[in-house]
């Protein structure tokens, strides 16, 4: 059973990952080290494209690592991939006992905990695992699932509506939900818009304003617009900020067999009722974030374009938060089984 300390120590690693930000398209991970007291010697997280979490802090604790206990988020790997196995610096330290969150559903990078037991280490699963499992929600489901986690944002009227008739749409919601939106980008790994909206808006799709988010200065999620249509070389989405990437297609399995292969594990789609409205037919939107603004427009357009005919293709949606952003409500849900066929 695991101490107090270790579980107070499981949320100081649980806060660090959370402030790391995204490491996408590898796991988040946080580790503490506490010496036999249960005092904190070090602790580390992974750094994207870097070292991970476990090697962090045994490079932090050096020598102190020495039977010491490790408390890590995710279970540490025990495959050679960009760095070598946590398992073996683990192991080689000294630890003596390792203290886990989650196992890792990834079968590449899994078998570390029984690994560790074979080399002699005391292990114990499973301690906060429900605290701890938001944080890597869409890796673990990519993963899991062959395909990305894809999560829709938009913004609407009172009334549904996501844009005026003349097709003007900026901005519906105030400054505090724009801020908002780009700390939910940060967590994304891919930002994908539809042609029509970007020639419609220029728009950047990038993640910006977000200075105290590392994953803002640190990396851009890749830009991706889908369609046929061509995108003058002058618009925004094609300046060195981020890399872009158009996908000439309009079909979402497509576009996300395109993704996969790009190692995408967290999809963040918006700028377009239609292109939405694809993925939505399809069964292939995750999770939805809409910023509904105290105003009302009375005709435009909506925000998705389905293919709905009667109330027996009504959606219904599971809303898991509901927080008011400056003056506008933002409303975070699951999507239900859709009607149709969905995305093998």
């Amino acid at each position: 059973m695991a101490s107090e300390h270790e579980i107070r120590a499981m949320r100081r690693a649980l806060d660090l990952a959370r402030d790391r930000g995204s490491c996408l398209p590898n796991p988040t991970v946080g580790c503490v080290l506490l010496d036999v007291h249960g005092e904190e010697i070090s602790a580390g997280t992974t750094v994207p494209g870097g070292a991970h979490a476990e090697v962090e802090a045994l490079t932090a604790a050096g020598e102190r690592a020495r039977g010491a206990t490790a408390v890590v988020t995710l279970e540490p790997c025990a495959h050679h991939g960009n760095t070598g196995p946590c398992v073996e610096a683990l192991v080689g330290a000294g630890v003596a006992r390792v203290v886990v969150a989650e196992t890792d559903p990834n079968p590449v990078a899994a078998g570390g905990v029984e690994a560790l037991r074979r080399a002699g280490l005391e292990v114990e699963t499973g301690i906060l695992g429900d605290e701890v499992e938001p944080l890597n929600r869409a890796w673990r489901f990519a993963v899991t699932r062959g395909r990305p986690f894809v999560t829709w944002k938009y913004a609407a009227t009172l009334d549904g509506l996501s844009a005026a008739p003349d097709g003007s749409s900026q901005w519906i919601t105030g400054p505090e939900a724009r801020r908002d939106v780009q700390v939910f980008r940060a967590q994304c790994d891919a930002i994908v818009a539809g042609t029509g909206a970007v020639l419609a808006d220029d728009p950047r799709l990038t993640v910006r304003g977000t200075d105290d988010l590392p994953v803002a200065r640190e990396r851009q999620p890749l830009r991706v617009v889908v369609g046929e249509t061509t995108i003058p070389s002058y618009y925004r989405v094609f300046d060195r900020v981020a890399p872009t990437l158009q996908v000439p297609s309009r079909d979402p399995a497509a576009v996300l067999s395109t993704l996969v292969e790009r190692d995408i594990r967290h999809v963040w789609l918006e700028g377009g009722p239609r292109l939405a409205g694809a993925f939505w037919n399809a069964g292939l939107i995750d999770r939805v974030i809409g910023y509904i603004a105290p105003s009302m427009l009375g005709s435009g357009r909506a925000a998705l374009e389905g293919e709905a005919t009667t109330l027996a293709d009504l959606r219904p949606i599971d809303i898991t938060d509901l927080t008011r952003i400056g003056p506008d409500i933002r409303i975070i849900g699951t999507p239900g089984p859709a009607p149709r066929e969905t995305y093998a």
